[in-house]
């Protein structure tokens, strides 16, 4: 495979990642609104859904996954729009891919602070080490 076609990967196991978590949350949801009989209208919105749910991890792990990974899928665009797709960007992605499932793993199950801490804050320090090195390496070139 290609650098491009790693990149696309990439963001191909990243989007299977949110869909894997939605799906996790759709079922959580719906086995704690059956079990404790609660009405769908009774948690339209944020207020009502925290008064009356306990088991929240799958939902604030997939608003997790449209925050700081939109900045990954930017980063992976805008490489491959430039055709400036280096070998350590494709590893680093890869590396930030599998952070987030570690992340979300750690999220949708055990859930301990410290472990989902250390594989956001890795994901996030690795990911501003890709732009910064991407930028760099762009405003290297002077033929873009």
């Amino acid at each position: 495979m290609s650098n491009a076609q790693h990149l696309i990967a990439a963001c191909g196991a990243m989007a299977l990642l949110s869909v894997m978590v939605g799906v996790r949350l759709v079922a959580v949801r719906i086995g704690e609104m059956r079990a404790k009989r609660i009405h769908p209208q009774a948690t339209a919105n944020s207020r009502l859904k925290a008064a009356h749910l306990e088991q929240v991890q799958a939902s604030d792990n997939f608003s997790n996954l449209f925050e700081l990974p939109v900045l990954f899928y930017a980063l992976v665009a805008i490489a491959l729009a430039t055709g400036q797709v280096p070998n350590w960007l494709v590893y680093g992605a890869w590396c930030y891919v599998l952070l987030r499932y570690l992340h979300s793993a750690i999220h949708c199950s055990y859930n301990r602070v410290m472990h989902r801490l250390a594989a956001f804050g890795l994901g996030a320090l690795l990911l501003a080490l890709l732009w910064a090195g991407f930028v760099v390496t762009v405003l290297g070139k002077a033929d873009i």
